[in-house]
Formats: C-alpha cells, structure tokens, sequence
C-alpha cells in the first residue's frame, strides 16, 4: 500500500473533531505551548536588549570607577577610539518647601546622550540641563510635589525644575536604584558639596566608537593597559548584564517546566493512544481482512496520529505565540520587552521538534502493539492486552536520544539541562518500580470480608491491570501539586524574610566624619529610644587574592567562580574594632581594639569556600588607586537578612583607616515615632548625606520577588495540568478492560454506588501509598529550583505544602472518579453481545 492510499483511509477514518486522539492534542497543546511562549518570550527579551544595548549602555563601552573620576591618562587612553562622555551617579537628597525625597542624582556632560535620545514630557529632545536646572523623573517629581518651574535643593545648590523626564534612553544600564531619577549638569555634585575626598560616589565614562571596532577588543585592551585602574568595563553586549542573568535563569527555569510538562504529557499520550487504537480493534480486523498487512496498519494510524500531533502542536505554539504580549505586558517595567507579538523562527521550531518527538516516542508503542490486533477480533472483542513489540524499543530508545540531543544542544546550561533530564528518567524509574511493589503487596495481602474492597483490591494486581499506569500518572500529578506549593511558598519566605519588618527605618550613606556627633544629636533628639550604628564605608576592588607568594590576579581570571562574586568589580569595604552585630566567627580569631600590628581582614565564609580562600592567605584591594594588602585573620557568618550593614570584608582600623572616607549608619526609630521630623532635621543638617527611607527600598524588593514568584507559579501550574494529563490518559488506556469488569459486574448484581465506591477505595489507596512519593520527589525538585537556579534560601511553609498535596490528592480523586463515569454507562446486554 503507498502512502498515499494509506494517507486516504487514514484521512476518512479519522474523524473531523479527533475523537479519541483529544487527549494527545490536549497533551502536545499543553507542552508545546508553554515551551513556545517561554522560546518566544526569551528571544523577544533578547533581541530587545541586542537592538538596543548601545542605546542601553549609552555607548559602544563604559568604564566605571568608586569615587573617583578617569584621570587625563585614562581618559586620553578612550579618546582614542572615538567621541567620549562622562557623568557621575550617586545619591542624594532633593528638597521642596516641607517636602524630601532620596533621589538618584545622575550628572551628564555636553556629550550625553551618544546614543538614544533623552526626551521630555513635553516633546523636547534634549542634553545636559543648564547649570541651575534639572529635568526630573515623573517619580521625583511626584515625591517632591513639583512641576517644571518650581525651585528644589539639592546639597547646597538651588535649581529650577526644568522638565519632566519622558525616556530616559540609558535607564535599563543603570540598574537598581535606591530613589527616582534627576538628571542636572556635570559639575553639579562638586558645586553642590556632594562631591569631596571619602564621598561615595560612581563616575561613569562612556565611549561611542569613531569607527567600527569590537567591543570585547577594547575591553581587553583598557584592561592590559590599566591592569591595577579598578576598572568596571561594561560593553553593549552586556549592556544589562543583570537583567541578562535574569532573564537567562527564568529561561532555563520555565524552559524546563515546559519540558517537564512535555515529558509527563507524553505518557498521558501513550494512554490516549493506546485507548484510540483499542477502540479501532475491529478497524483495523477489518483491513487485514481486505489483506492490508501489519506495515499498511501501522502507516495508516501512525499518519493519523501524526496529523492529530500536528494540529495540537501548532495550535499549541500558536497559543504561546498568542502569549507573549500579555507577558510582556504583566513584565512591564522588571524586563525590556516589546508588547507586540514576536515570532522567532528557532524557538517555534524548537518547540515543534520537541511536541512531534514526544508523540513520536509515546505513540510508537501503541503503534506498534496494533499490528498484532488478529483478524479474529472483528467476530469478538478482546479483553486481554496484546504482547509488547520489541521494535518499539528501537524507535522509543532513538525518539528519546533525539529528545536528549536536542535539550542540550540547544540549553544555555547543558550540565543543568543534562541533570534535568537524568532526574526524570530516575524518577520515571522510581515509580514504575514502585507501580512493581504496589502490585507485589496488593497480591500478597489479606483478602477483605468486603466484597467492594477485595474487587478494589483486586484491581491492583489481577493481569492486565493499569497500576503502573496509574502509579506513574497519581505519582506525577501529586508531585506537581507539591512542587507548585513548594517553589510559591518558598519565594514567600524569602520575602518575609529577606524583607523583614524589623528593618531599621532609614540609610544614611556620606556623614561626613567631622559632624558625627551632630548626627547622633538630631536622632538623639528625634527619639531618644532610637537605636543607631554607624560604619565606616569605602569602596574598593579585589586585586588579588591566595597563598602568600603564590596570589592570583583577580584581573587574569577568565571566568570568576560560582560564589565568588566579591570578586567582580568594587565592593563596599569597612574596619572595625569589634566583630560586626549579626556576624560570627566560624574560624580565626578577631583583632580586638588598640590593634597596631600586620593589617589584617576577616571575611565572609561563603565567599572564601568559593574563591578556595583559608586563614592566613593574602588579599590585596585597590583603594582610589592604592593597593593595600591584608593577611585573611578570621572567616565569619553573616545574617544578610538583617538588611543592616553587613561587609563581606571587615579590615582591622591600622589596614584602611587613612584612606579617605566618611561614615554611613542605620537609624532605627521606637514603634510609634513620627519618622517624618528626623528626615527633615537631618537633610536640613546634613545636607552632603543621602537619607534612604527603607520603606521604599523593600516595596521593590518585594514586587520583584512576587513578580519571579508570579512566574513560578505559571508555570508550575503547567505541571500540573500537565499531571492531570497523564491521569486522564491512564484512566483512557484501561478503559476497555475497565468498561468488561463494570459490565461483569452489574450482571452479578453490583448497582453503581458499590462500583464507584471501588473505584474510590483503588484510586485511594494508591493515592495514600504515593503521597510521601510526591512529597519527596516535589520537594526535591523544588527545592533544586529555588536553591540552585534562582539561589533563594529553602523557607517552605510545610503546613501550606501539606495541605496543597491534600487538596491535590482530592483533585486527582475526583478528575479519576469523573473519568470513571461513562464506564456505568455501558450497556450490558450490547457489551456482552460482543464477547
């Protein structure tokens, strides 16, 4: 027979609404959906930030460096490659009559924007401000209660609110912010006060290209001309390199839960199929009959199934592509991305690939076992399932090699991806011997007194049953659910946690050290009960660490190791006399006060298991220019949920303290206490101090944090319908068998309370012996996700986990009861009529 007369009685056959092969277009909607928005999603995001990185960044490359600004070498040394623009951020204080608000003050030069324009609310597209303006973010204006024409006060300075900021075309390279935007001239910090010797503040210098160069070129270049700068380089291919670290762990994360989804819904497939071809027995009798043979058999339904795997997977990726802008739309503001709808070409292929292989290798056993079915079967039904085919080893072994092929070409992590999809295979292992054991214990138990529960018992062993089946799909199903709970309630202890509510009430970053009495005073007077520490605060780099006489540069590092990210670019340095509040010494011992010995440094335990650091090895930091080395004296834990101020390095006074510097402190006011009057006197006092109020601080915080559980839950939810898939597919295999025994057993006089009460006590118990199952294989799968990808703390709430795998179990009773309904509608008289 050609492919063409098969394609013909396939094509009659198969029926216009796909009855019977629903089940396999639900499955494949479900994955290849999710797998397509995820794809699509991902490259819009992508593409977005490519587009537009140099826009992003504000120019081809950027340096940034810790208080201080390129000296006339440095910034020679850019000038050569083309048109250079430089600018400082740092924060600060606006002020309106009553009204003041922590703001990020951004200084621009002549030259800002190289790229993108800076446009007002107004229209305007414009640069710098003049020298006694500003153009404010619609936030800052919003704080302050201003409009263009008003006058604020920023340190000592002044100005006049010149515009309302409209698109700010570098705003995803800045990053996170502590307060909204001010734009003003360049020499506005240092005229205003802000700007002297210990200030904390970053200068940003950007380099448009004069003519066509590679960017990573130039960074290596700067990086072997100026080894010890402490240079911070960006390119526009990083312009957001935290955004992109984001974006490519949600990737990995949902690429995953969609290939989960595809993978359990596949199983759901082989039921649904084998269900299909069970109801076609007399069908395919009847071909081989007219002498079609097992091949023509085989090619008849295979391009059927084929057909109905199409139709779900494209209406699936159509769905997913459908997707994107409500997406993109509910990401608004956390991602760059377009609301429009994106197709990307590799993501939907991608997504085909996957939906088609998944039916190929669920399906072609099924498929194959339908060869066997025997002419006879067109005279008699048959109750007993057909022997397996060993050819459906072959192509099942080379449908998933394909799958494996594919998932780790194509994973940005392929060790992840690799473990992903070892785990599956164990826990596909797990349960199947599991399914083994039920059956063993079910066989070797008492038979009950009760009719109902020795039949429900029955069914768990007698030949031919779907335990194995059914153990894989509950097994599935209730993990979902756990998984689901865990992952959701684990972000949410992490945000009870990481944004406590005994946070101190406000930051206050650049005291100058000659007026910290007088800071104490104006809290002391606000509240006498307040609670306040201050630090000393600097910044520096990492130049070199390890063994002495045997050190590593930091800057001949090609990759920094996981953990170690003290290592990348400057961090926050501080001394003290005694070991910081929230801290403990895990190893070494602490300097004590009145130390004048060999400068010494403690430092986080998990930062020095990462870059393989020990008591008595060597760090040497690059201070404004100056190396200073350190002899590591302690380890230490830190509680970083304090949200106090926490260092990973802590020097002993003699190693830093010349350095210039000034103070930084934590204000925590008693329960009750106006915070308002302290933020007043204190900008008024202070005026070269930033006051951050926390409250605003752990808003962000909590919405990205319930922005990423948002996400979690989305998808997880797609495992979970992917698990009730399955069932449904289980419950659609055994039906025939399952239809016999009903029939059976209403001739013997059982009435339908007596038969779905059997069905309950077999769906029960198999639920009841798989619950700690799921629990194990839930949690060990969330537990994976939340730690090792999003790198969150384990904060589970057990008792939300518990009772979410309770609810479950209820669903998956109930989806497997209602499933089980159209058995009792069988009619005995027309099903024995066929035995």
């Amino acid at each position: 027979m050609s492919w063409a007369t098969a394609w013909r009685i396939a094509r009659r056959d198969l029926n216009a609404r796909f009855r019977g092969l629903r089940l396999l277009l639900v499955c494949l909607f479900l994955g290849t959906g999710a797998l397509a928005a995820i794809g699509s999603l991902t490259a819009a995001i992508e593409g977005e930030i490519e587009a537009n990185g140099r826009e992003y960044l504000g120019g081809d490359l950027q340096v940034e460096l810790w208080q201080r600004s390129l000296d006339e070498t440095e910034r020679a040394a850019l000038e050569e490659y083309g048109e250079v623009s430089a600018g400082t951020r740092m924060q600060a204080m606006a002020r309106y009559d009553d009204q003041a608000a922590p703001i990020e003050l951004k200084a621009i030069d002549a030259a800002y924007p190289l790229y993108g324009t800076l446009t007002l609310a107004d229209g305007r597209a414009v640069g710098a401000p003049a020298p006694d303006e500003a153009w404010l973010s619609q936030g800052a204006a919003d704080r302050l209660g201003v409009a263009p024409g008003d006058s604020i006060a920023i340190g000592t300075e002044t100005l006049r609110v010149g515009g309302i900021i409209a698109d700010e075309p570098d705003r995803l390279g800045e990053g996170f912010q502590l307060g909204p935007t001010i734009i003003v001239a360049e020499e506005l910090p240092a005229r205003a006060g802000l700007i002297a010797p210990g200030s904390m503040y970053q200068s940003k210098t950007r380099v448009r290209f004069a003519q066509a160069r590679d960017a990573a070129d130039v960074e290596e270049a700067l990086e072997d001309r100026f080894p010890e700068a402490g240079f911070d380089i960006d390119i526009a291919d990083r312009a957001a390199p935290g955004t992109d670290r984001f974006v490519d762990r949600m990737s990995e994360f949902l690429t995953l839960v969609g290939l989960a989804a595809l993978v359990i819904a596949g199983i759901g497939i082989g039921g649904g199929v084998t269900s299909y071809l069970d109801a076609r027995r007399q069908g395919i009798a009847t071909l081989k009959i007219l002498g079609a043979s097992s091949g023509d058999i085989a090619r008849i339904y295979a391009l059927q199934i084929v057909a109905a795997a199409l139709v779900g997977s494209l209406a699936g990726i159509a769905v997913g592509v459908a997707a994107v802008p409500l997406l993109a739309r509910a990401l608004e503001g956390l991602l760059p991305v377009s609301s429009g709808v994106v197709i990307d070409p590799g993501a939907l292929l991608l997504a085909l690939a996957y939906g088609m292989l998944v039916a190929l290798v669920f399906a072609a056993p099924p498929l194959l076992r339908a060869r066997q079915f025997p002419a006879m079967a067109l005279m008699r039904a048959r109750v007993a399932p057909l022997a397996r085919d060993p050819q459906a080893l072959l192509l099942v072994g080379g449908g998933l090699a394909a799958i494996v092929a594919l998932a780790l070409l194509t994973a940005e992590n392929p060790l992840l991806s690799g473990g992903f999809l070892g785990g599956v295979a164990a826990v596909l292992g797990l349960l199947a011997l599991l399914g083994w054991g039920i059956r063993k214990v079910a066989a070797s138990l008492p038979r009950p007194q009760s009719p109902v529960a020795r039949n429900a018992l029955a069914n768990l062993h007698r030949p031919g049953s779907s335990t194995g089946a059914l153990v894989t799909a509950l097994g599935f199903g209730l993990a979902a659910f756990v998984l689901l709970a865990a992952v959701q309630s684990a972000i949410d202890g992490n945000i009870a946690k990481r944004v406590p509510d005994r946070a101190p009430d406000y930051f206050v970053l650049d005291i100058p050290r000659d007026q910290v009495t007088e800071f104490e005073t104006l809290v002391r007077e606000a509240d006498p009960d307040a609670n306040w520490r201050t630090v000393p605060a600097l910044r520096g780099a990492v130049l070199a660490f390890g063994p002495e006489g045997a050190m590593t540069r930091t800057s001949t590092l090609e990759d920094i190791p996981d953990g170690a990210w003290a290592l990348r670019g400057e961090r926050g340095l501080t001394y003290a006399d005694h070991l910081p509040e929230g801290n403990e010494l895990t190893e070494g011992e602490w300097w004590g006060p009145f130390y004048g010995g060999e400068p010494l440094v403690s430092i986080d335990a998990d930062f020095a298991e990462a870059a393989g650091l020990e008591v008595g090895d060597m760090l040497t930091f690059g201070i404004l220019g100056v190396e200073r080395t350190a002899r590591i004296a302690s380890l230490r834990r830190i509680d970083w949920e304090s949200l106090g101020f926490n260092y990973v390095f802590v020097l002993s006074p003699n190693a830093i303290s010349d350095a210039p510097h000034n103070l930084a402190a934590t204000v925590e006011l008693s329960p009750g206490t106006p915070t308002g009057p302290l933020l007043q006197a204190l900008v008024a006092a202070l005026p070269s101090a930033s006051v951050i109020e926390v409250g605003g601080v752990l808003e962000q915080a909590r919405t990205i944090l319930e922005q990423v559980g948002l996400a979690t839950l989305a998808a997880a939810s797609v495992a979970v319908l992917a698990g009730l898939a399955v069932l449904l597919g289980a419950i659609a295999a055994a039906r025939a068998a399952r239809t016999y025994d009903t029939v059976v057993l209403r001739v013997l006089g059982a009435d339908r309370r007596q038969i779905l009460l059997m069905q309950l006590i077999e769906y029960s118990a198999l639920a009841a012996a798989l619950a700690l199952v799921a629990l194990g294989i839930g949690s060990l799968a969330a537990w994976l996700v939340v730690t090792q990808l999003f790198e969150f703390d384990w904060l589970p709430d057990w008792s939300v986990v518990l009772a979410v795998l309770g609810l479950g179990i209820g669903v998956v009773l109930a989806f497997a009861l209602g499933a089980s309904l159209p058995l009792l509608r069988a009619k005995p008289a027309q099903a024995l009529r066929a035995l």
